[in-house]
């Protein structure tokens, strides 16, 4: 039984890292549902509760993210800048989600993660071209410019809208050990224009540090179950590089439905197990 759950540890943390490193959600949004299945249904992970859960999910992201942000440096699609922009502020707030996190069970937990993805899954569905369509891009000192396969692009990221929104992922990452990249990567493109490569790979840089911090407190607080985190770490780590590095295969748009997607099974499935 023993080597059966040191298996299915591996692969939860490959296919975790692979599909977070590849849209850029760190892995949480496919770690967190799928251990709350196993949690409920095996008594071999009976120890894996919501605050077990999340501690090791974000203990896993610190390797995918590392993993993830060097790959993805190599391709030149990291934008540090706002990646320390959006660090100011999730930093505090990953520390405040992990304490809140505390106060919640597994039906709680399972119902408010759900509706966070149907959030997400209707802010991805608006058109951000045509709402950019009559609206000329106002070029000052805030404007990045980048080159991502022949096109070029261009967007602005100012300082308070910024540090507002990253306050809120580093919370909701603490929270539900997703990372932040769940929501800062669909808020990048809609809020900012930024395109959605260089969100994913700056979302990776950010969750990096971002669950650096929130693991940390979880740590403090005992949620980790020490036994079972080296298998996680290692199958995350090669996740979230071969993820990165799958990704250069893909265009923008077809990026976009993946997260889609993805984020709108997940939030269906918890929905439907917390009723």
């Amino acid at each position: 039984m023993i080597n059966l759950v040191i298996i299915i540890s591996l692969l939860i943390g490959f296919i975790s890292a692979f599909v977070g490193s590849l849209v850029g959600l760190g892995g949480g949004i496919i770690f967190v549902p799928a251990m709350l299945f196993l949690y409920d249904n095996f008594a071999s992970f009976s120890w894996a509760n919501p605050q077990a859960i999340v501690g090791i999910s974000l203990v896993t992201m610190v390797f995918t993210g590392l993993s993830s942000t060097l790959a993805y440096y190599k391709l030149k699609r990291v934008d540090i800048k706002t990646g320390v922009i959006f660090l100011i502020g999730s930093i505090p707030g990953s520390v405040i989600g992990s304490w809140i996190n505390t106060l919640l069970d597994t039906d709680d937990f399972s119902l408010y993660f759900g509706i966070l993805m149907l959030i997400v899954f209707a802010m991805m569905l608006v058109d951000r071209q045509k709402l950019m369509k009559n609206k000329q891009l106002e070029i000052n000192k805030y404007t990045r410019t980048v080159e991502i396969d022949g096109d070029t692009y261009q967007y602005n990221v100012t300082y308070v809208p910024a540090f507002i929104l990253s306050f809120a992922v580093g919370g909701l990452s603490g929270l539900f050990g997703i990372g932040g990249g769940t929501i800062s990567v669909p808020a990048m493109i809609l809020f900012f224009g930024i395109p959605i490569q260089v969100a994913i790979a700056t979302s990776m840089f950010m969750i990096f540090f971002i669950s650096l911090i929130s693991a940390t407190t979880h740590i403090v607080l005992g949620h980790i179950v020490w036994a079972y985190v080296l298998f996680f770490v290692i199958g995350s780590y090669i996740g979230g590089t071969v993820g990165a590095k799958t990704s250069k295969l893909f265009k923008g748009k077809t990026l976009e439905w993946i997260l889609r997607i993805v984020i709108v099974i997940v939030a269906l499935r918890l929905i439907w197990e917390s009723l």
